[in-house]
């Protein structure tokens, strides 16, 4: 019987690991019933069998940097459109805005109105063809090699595609962030080509996930100081967002920005 609740128990952990994105080992001892030592050793034993990835006071997804956009698309999906309702209130109707591959992004698209007339630049063909469906979008589609991981457009030729443009607004995806390390991302070409897009904007917005924050992925893309808005979610930690702001960043909380 014992084992049968350890199975039962693991799988409700993964299958909320695939709805929020994360887990924190005290609220799974609460919700379960058991002690936090306990779902310690569980979350040890999914990580030991690639299941999860562990973090300190819980687990992550495995991760999700050699999958598919349309795949991170299916993560946290409740979470991210929330971010996205909260990034579309930041953008203004008639401007030029590019959109960076990444989920978070591919949800702000597609929780564009059907009214707001803008111009969308994007290296993404998902993000393309959500914006595609908006009536009042133009679409400018960033071409060359698409990184299947990243699923966007980099390298030389996306890069003179940018280098005519300069977008109101760039919504810039994170790999992670970090207050030392700023904005990060894992593959070499796609932070080269994410600070350039950045470079080319007026402003730059990035929306992430809590998971992100205090987590720097290999490459440096920009500081913190020059990212002008930053769309957290509604559990964000106050103090946290506090020294963001220190540092020049706009904070918007989802659920508070409308």
């Amino acid at each position: 019987m014992s084992e049968l609740l350890l199975q039962e128990r693991q799988s409700a952990i993964l299958g909320k690991l695939n709805t929020h994105g994360r887990v924190l080992a005290g609220e799974l001892a609460l919700e379960f019933g058991v002690s936090e030592d306990t779902v310690r050793r569980d979350l040890r034993e999914m990580a030991a069998a690639g299941l999860c990835e562990r973090v300190y006071g819980g687990a992550l997804p495995v991760s999700l940097a050699g999958t598919s956009l349309n795949q991170r698309m299916g993560v946290a999906r409740d979470r991210k459109q929330a971010l996205a309702v909260a990034a579309v209130s930041q953008i203004s109707p008639g401007t030029t805005v590019f959109f960076d591959a990444g989920s978070t992004n591919l949800a702000i698209a597609a929780a564009l109105p059907d009214d707001m007339a803008l111009t969308a630049v994007t290296n993404a063909p998902a993000i393309a063809a959500a914006l595609i469906d908006k009536p009042l979008v133009n679409v400018i589609l960033i071409g060359g090699l698409v990184d299947r991981q990243v699923g966007g457009a980099l390298g030389a030729k996306a890069m003179r595609d940018m280098e005519s443009l300069s977008p109101d607004l760039c919504l810039l995806g994170a790999c992670g962030i970090d207050l030392a390390a700023g904005v990060t991302a894992i593959g070499f070409e796609d932070a080269e080509f994410k600070r350039f897009a950045a470079s080319r904007s007026k402003t730059v917005l990035v929306a992430v996930t809590s998971e992100k924050f205090a987590t720097a992925a290999p490459h440096c893309v920009l500081s913190v100081a020059h990212c002008d808005c930053l769309v957290v979610e509604h559990d964000a930690d106050p103090d946290m967002l506090a020294r963001y702001r220190d540092h020049g960043c706009r904070t918007v909380v989802a659920g508070e920005a409308l």
